[in-house]
This record gives C-alpha cells, sequence and structure tokens, in this order.
C-alpha cells in the first residue's frame, strides 16, 4: 500500500441542505464523507448531483473554496437540489425530514463517472441515494465499474422509508466493508435474517455471508466495534461537549477509511476514527472546519 501517495476517495451519491434550527449547512452522508476525507489529506471527491439553481451553486462554490474535487458533481435543470429538515433532541441526536423527487434522485452513470470509477482506491456509499429507480442503477453501475483493488465501503445510513432488504443485501454484497451503528446493526440483522448472539456474533455472521473484510458497527459516545474474520477490537470513545452529531458517522467512516488503506490496525483505525468523530461533535453542522482536525493521525 501507498502510505505517503494521496488515494483517490469517492463519495458517491447524496449532496443536499442540512436545514438545522440554527440556519442551513452543507450535508450529505457520502459529501460529509468526501469533504472529512480531502481534509485528512487524500484526494476527496463528490460524484453527486444538484438542482441548476441558487442552493445547488452555492453548494459548490462552497466546497469549491475547501480544495475539494466537484468536477465530478452533475448539474440538473430540471430537479432541485435537495433540502432534508433536522430536529435536535436535547441531547443533540437528529431526525430527519428528507424532501422527495430532487437532483440526487437522477443521478446517471455517464462516461466520465465510468472513468472515475475505474480511478477510484476507494468508495463510499449508502442506501438513501438509492431510493429511486435511476440512482440505484446509476450507484450498482459505477461500484460493477471499479477495479478489484477497489476499496468499497457500504455506510447504510438508514432512513426510515428509504430502505429495503433486497437493496440493502445488494449492497453488502457490492462492498469490501459495512459501516453501520448499533440501531442498524440490529434491523439488518432482523430485515435479512442473518441471526447472531449479541453484536460481535451478529457482525461475524454478516461479514461471512456477504463476503466482507470488515464489519464496524459504531456505538456513538460509546465507541465503536470492529470484525474481521480472524480478530475484533472495541474501543470505548472519548466524552466530549455535543453540539450535534450531524456528520460525526461520515466523519468516522472517512478515518476508517484513511487508516484501512494506509494497513492500519484495528486498533489504530478504532482510536483515529473515534477520536475525529468526538471531534466533530463539538460543532455545528456536518462538515467540520479545517482547523478542527489536527487530531486526524492519532
Amino acid at each position: 500500500m501507498k502510505s505517503e501517495a494521496k488515494y483517490i476517495v469517492v463519495g458517491l451519491g447524496e449532496l443536499l441542505w442540512d436545514i438545522l434550527p440554527t440556519g442551513q449547512q452543507l450535508g450529505g452522508a457520502p459529501s460529509n464523507f468526501a469533504c472529512v476525507t480531502t481534509l485528512l489529506g487524500d484526494r476527496g471527491i463528490i460524484a453527486a448531483r444538484v438542482g441548476d439553481d441558487s442552493l445547488g451553486r452555492e453548494a459548490l462554490h462552497r466546497l469549491g473554496q475547501t480544495g475539494l474535487d466537484i468536477s465530478h458533481v452533475q448539474l440538473d435543470a430540471a430537479h432541485s437540489t435537495g433540502t432534508v429538515r433536522v430536529e435536535l433532541d436535547d441531547k443533540g441526536r437528529p431526525t430527519y425530514t428528507i424532501t422527495e423527487d430532487i437532483a440526487w434522485d437522477y443521478l446517471e452513470f455517464t462516461p466520465d463517472w465510468q472513468e472515475l470509477a475505474e480511478r477510484a482506491d476507494a468508495v463510499c456509499f449508502g442506501s438513501l441515494a438509492q431510493r429511486s429507480p435511476e440512482s440505484h442503477a446509476t450507484i450498482r453501475n459505477f461500484l460493477k465499474a471499479t477495479r478489484d483493488e477497489t476499496v468499497i465501503i457500504f455506510d447504510a445510513n438508514l432512513r426510515w422509508p428509504f430502505y429495503s432488504p433486497e437493496v440493502l443485501a445488494e449492497s453488502l454484497a457490492l462492498s469490501n466493508i459495512a459501516k453501520l451503528n448499533d440501531e442498524e446493526l440490529a434491523r439488518i440483522v432482523e430485515l435479512l435474517d442473518v441471526g447472531g448472539e449479541g453484536e460481535e456474533d451478529s457482525a461475524l455472521r454478516l461479514l461471512r455471508l456477504f463476503d466482507l473484510q470488515m464489519v464496524c458497527v459504531t456505538r456513538g459516545e460509546r465507541g465503536s466495534l470492529l470484525v474481521t474474520d480472524s480478530a475484533s477490537a472495541e474501543h470505548p470513545g472519548f466524552k466530549t461537549a455535543v453540539a450535534d452529531t450531524v456528520g460525526a458517522g461520515d466523519s468516522f467512516s472517512a478515518a476508517l477509511v484513511h487508516h484501512y488503506l494506509r494497513g492500519g490496525s484495528l486498533e489504530r483505525i478504532n482510536e483515529a476514527a473515534n477520536r475525529l468523530a468526538a471531534t466533530v461533535v463539538t460543532q455545528v453542522g456536518a462538515m467540520p472546519e479545517i482547523a478542527q482536525l489536527s487530531v486526524r493521525s492519532s
């Protein structure tokens, strides 16, 4: 593995605006992931679609200022840029109201995206952007166009009612790594009839059923569990003051992929990903400030 080189890491799926109580912030799990990937030093690329409207242009302008590669974001003249209304409980935990029939429901598998898929060292995708037939087909074609050595991470990001057992099973079968929170693990195990006694056993069964290289189970402030076919590792997490938890899981995924590509041990991956997620929750919104990421290599 090329430990000092920049990897090409793609966030595939939605780019949108989170409408928070404090105002609007850029979001969308794959886009958050790509943004943090860039801050960590790799070449993060967003493969998404926005409307040819004021919100879409503002999103591209802001992301372009961060140094993120936005050259593969598609513009849609017929559909508007996506928005999500986010409400936070007293612990900063979000609930989402997601606008439907918007630009990222119409992802297109273009020659540009095929070329990008063939160059990618890693791709992160989720279930939400697969809610429409058009985007589901595009994501599937993108993943199938990657090289055998490309690391594909399925960050489930379940948002009811925008997933199904069929989409979940297909996504897992196309992936090398599954990243789920503890509630998502329980839901997927139930939907796919995986079984298991406890989180580690269920994660191992899921790993073997879909021939995965790793299953990651995040537990919020209680840390995370990483499982491979031959080993497992737990981390207790870090206690911190929480502004909101939006985007924490996406930052965790970015750190996980960053260190996995460099051959990091399970312990190192766990430590770095938990530390970064703990930093992100101290800020409002999904995309953290560059100055706050000094802990990335810990």
